[in-house]
Order: structure tokens, then C-alpha cells, then sequence
């Protein structure tokens, strides 16, 4: 049921996203679909982990969504500004602190979060949970050490 449900999950979001009819490439959204699932189905929704607590999780990671993209906006207009800013207000700094998140997924969310939204790159995830950061200023970094996205991606930890 796992299965089916990232399957399923995954291929009507490369629906949503490709809006193709053409069966050939539908075909091909299945099998690439399957082959996700096969590949990734216990690192998505984990072996120990219901049905119940994947689909909350998945309701959460959405919501987050739009919470990560409103960040990405602000961030490209600061980063805009501080590019065409004629003295370029950019004075870059590499970060390192350790985080709360457990789950593995919510640690490469977290990551990729980062990097997503301009100004800032995960550079390393440690084993420890310790994210290595560069950011293009120390507004960035402060704001990462606010932890208030990191609180964001544990809210889809503690379903």
C-alpha cells in the first residue's frame, strides 16, 4: 500500500507539472515514476512509518511549500539589489551548526531548502547533523541561525 501510495503521489504530481496526453510520454512518466518509487519508496515514506503518517507528512511538506517559496522570492530581491547595487553590499561567510531534524528526508529537505533560496549554499550534512553554509552575506547566515526555517521543516517531522 506504501508503494502505491508514493507512486501514485509522484506520478500525478509529473502529470500536474508536464500536462501531457501523448501516450508514449505518459509511458514514460509511469515507468520513470515506478522506477522512483522502487529506488527511493523507503527513504520517501520509511518502513517504520503508517500510511496515516506519511500522508500528514506529505499534507505538511505542501504547506511548507509555499512557505519556501515566499523565501526564495525575498531572497532573489535582496540578491538583486545587492548585485546591482553599485558598491555591492556582499560580504560572504561560512557558516556551521548542528540541527535538531531526525528523519532523513526532513534533513535533505532542510538542505536543499538552503541552496534553493538565493544567497545561500549547503556546502556539507555531516552524520552528525551539522550543515556547513556558505552565504553571499551575514544577513543570510543570521537568518538561518534564527532557525526559523529549520522550525518550519520540524513541524513536518512531528506528524
Amino acid at each position: 500500500m506504501r508503494f502505491l501510495l508514493i507512486f501514485s503521489t509522484l506520478f500525478g504530481f509529473w502529470f500536474l507539472l508536464s500536462g501531457e496526453t501523448n501516450l508514449i510520454l505518459i509511458f514514460f512518466g509511469l515507468v520513470s515514476s515506478l522506477l522512483v518509487t522502487y529506488l527511493t519508496g523507503d527513504f520517501i515514506l520509511s518502513g517504520n512509518s503508517n500510511l496515516k503518517t506519511g500522508f500528514f507528512m506529505l499534507i505538511k511538506f505542501i504547506k511548507y511549500l509555499r512557505y519556501l517559496l515566499y523565501q526564495i522570492i525575498i531572497a532573489n530581491i535582496d540578491v538583486m539589489y545587492r548585485v546591482l547595487h553599485p558598491k555591492m553590499p556582499i560580504d560572504p561567510v561560512v557558516i556551521k551548526f548542528k540541527t535538531n531534524i531526525k528523519k532523513d528526508f526532513c534533513l535533505v529537505v532542510y538542505g536543499n531548502s538552503i541552496t534553493l533560496t538565493p544567497g545561500t549554499v549547503t556546502i556539507d550534512i555531516t552524520r552528525e547533523r551539522e550543515y556547513i553554509v556558505h552565504s553571499l552575506s551575514k544577513k543570510y547566515a543570521d537568518a538561518l541561525l534564527s532557525r526559523e526555517m529549520e522550525n518550519k521543516i520540524k513541524e513536518i517531522e512531528d506528524v
